[in-house]
């Protein structure tokens, strides 16, 4: 940081009324006198999104330490976000939706404090300069509230009979903590929940503590060592049971979970033996009746990362909710949420896949979403080829018969509220199907292998993925993208 150059009393009333309005604009005189720091930016102009995320800075840690009571709906939270400036900051936005912010520091100085709409806004004290790693830490509390999307689904903290759930595709993850919540700025995570007596918190990660205090409250502490993306993060507070155990995920398990399994065409190598927390929860009265399918993740793991190459995470798991909370599974990181009745070994096979495409390799904007859900679809598609004995291809002539598939290209979602609709999923997964044809299952291998390679723990958008896949294969592929991708109408045939 720069220090203010400050006009002593010698040099008159009118010098003195200059800086003060210079701080209140929030500008900073420099060596020269002169404003050095800008705000950043409020929103990065995503496609669908403008105004999520925020400029001028790059978050690298946030550590948040949340109370939560279930009869209120009360929360109580503390964010200390680590991040390094992008530029001279006189002041910088945060993602907030609702909640009372009690006050804020940068640096443990206090901070001004604004709010708009969805914006929260901070004045340091003094300019951030570019490069500078500085500390924030905001106070807030009060009740959160869901998100409507324009889809019509429901996102954000979503509370239950005693306690709640807390998703966040593609921007919930405001609703209970301030945040560059757009998917381009991923960061690593320190989670502690606290809860009242009887009740347990899940988090992201790997759960490195849990004490109860002497009114019979229950902390726990969870810690994500890999950066994330914001809409990943997820909290999950109720009557949970939990089960953990260390696995050995290196790509050499065999055996399918039904009829006999079958190697792809070009075996990979498997990896470095790697061992992977894995830790599941479900909510009391589905415990039982999930356990079993449960227990298959080390395993659906091992056989993923035959195909896929590493697993990126250093934990692993899933979280099953009972029904009436939440509508959908949605793949938050290393730890996947499911209402039971999404529990089925389709649906889990999906949101692992999505460790690697999406949570590792992240999209770059909302744009970039088919190659979240497209992979994942492909990777259903790929299941069930190899251990049920249904072709790829049996999956993609069925997709190819669906008009709905054929509403809009895969990478140009017209709205935000088609990101989620069929062609996103299944002519998702059709382009990746008729690039193995083209290429060969060799070299589709190598692609499928090597795409999250190349970007783990990164961004990647679709024009980084085209260019891959063509510096793979050795050609160019426009035919392929133009038609498959990019093009507006149904070919004549598969």
């Amino acid at each position: 940081m720069t220090s203010r150059n400050r006009t002593g009393a010698a040099a008159g009333g009118l010098a003195a009324a200059l800086t003060a309005l210079a701080l209140l604009a929030g500008g900073c005189t420099g060596a020269t006198g002169g404003v050095r720091g800008t705000p950043g930016a409020a929103g990065l102009r995503d496609p669908y999104f403008p105004k999520l995320g925020n400029g001028g800075y790059d978050v690298r840690h946030y550590a948040l330490t949340l109370a939560y009571d279930p009869g209120t709906g009360r929360l109580d939270g503390t964010a200390e976000i680590t991040a390094r400036a992008t530029q001279d900051l006189s002041a910088f936005n945060l993602d907030l939706a609702g909640l009372t912010v009690a006050g804020a520091t940068v640096d443990g100085d206090p901070a001004a404090v604004n709010r708009a709409g969805n914006e929260l806004t901070l004045r340091p004290r003094e300019e951030i300069r570019d490069g500078a790693e500085f500390r924030t830490t905001v106070r807030y509390a009060g009740v959160p509230e869901s998100i409507t999307d324009a889809d019509g689904s429901q996102e954000g903290w979503l509370r239950t009979g005693d306690g709640a759930v807390a998703v966040g595709e593609p921007a919930g993850s405001m609703t209970w903590f301030p945040g560059n919540h757009h998917p381009s700025d991923k960061a690593t995570y320190t989670i502690s929940l606290t809860v009242p007596a009887g009740l347990e918190g899940i988090s992201n990660g790997a759960r490195t503590a849990r004490r109860t205090a002497a009114d019979g409250r229950v902390t726990t502490e969870w810690r994500a060592t890999e950066p994330m993306a914001g809409y990943l993060a997820t909290v999950a507070i109720g009557r949970y049971e939990t089960d953990e155990s260390v696995e050995r995920t290196d790509g050499t398990g065999t055996g399918p979970a039904t009829g006999t399994a079958t190697a792809p065409a070009t075996p990979a190598p498997p990896s470095t033996p790697t061992t992977v927390s894995v830790l599941t929860a479900a909510e009391r009265s589905v415990a039982a009746s999930s356990a079993a399918l449960r227990g298959e993740i080390p395993e659906i793991l091992d056989r993923q990362t035959r195909r896929f190459g590493p697993y990126p995470f250093s934990s692993a798991g899933a979280i099953v909710t009972r029904d009436g909370t939440l509508g959908y599974a949605l793949e938050t990181q290393t730890r996947p949420v499911f209402p039971a009745a999404s529990f089925d070994r389709t649906t889990l096979v999906h949101e692992l896949a999505h460790q690697w495409f999406g949570n590792s390799v992240s999209p770059a904007t909302w744009r970039d979403l088919w190659l979240n859900e497209g992979f994942a679809t492909y990777a259903e598609w790929l299941y069930t080829e190899e251990y049920e004995h249904v072709p790829a291809r049996t999956h993609f002539e069925r997709a190819f018969a669906q008009e709905a598939n054929w509403a809009f290209p895969p990478a140009a979602p017209p709205a935000a509220e088609n990101l989620f609709d069929p062609p996103v999923y299944q002519r998702g997964a059709m382009v990746l199907h008729k690039l193995r044809e083209t290429v060969g299952d060799r070299t589709f291998d190598e692609i499928l292998r090597g795409w999250p390679a190349k970007y783990r723990h990164a961004n990647a958008s679709t024009d980084d993925f085209t260019a891959y896949a063509e510096s793979v294969a050795g050609r160019d592929l426009d035919e392929l993208w133009d038609v498959w991708l990019f093009g507006d109408g149904k070919p004549d045939r598969p």
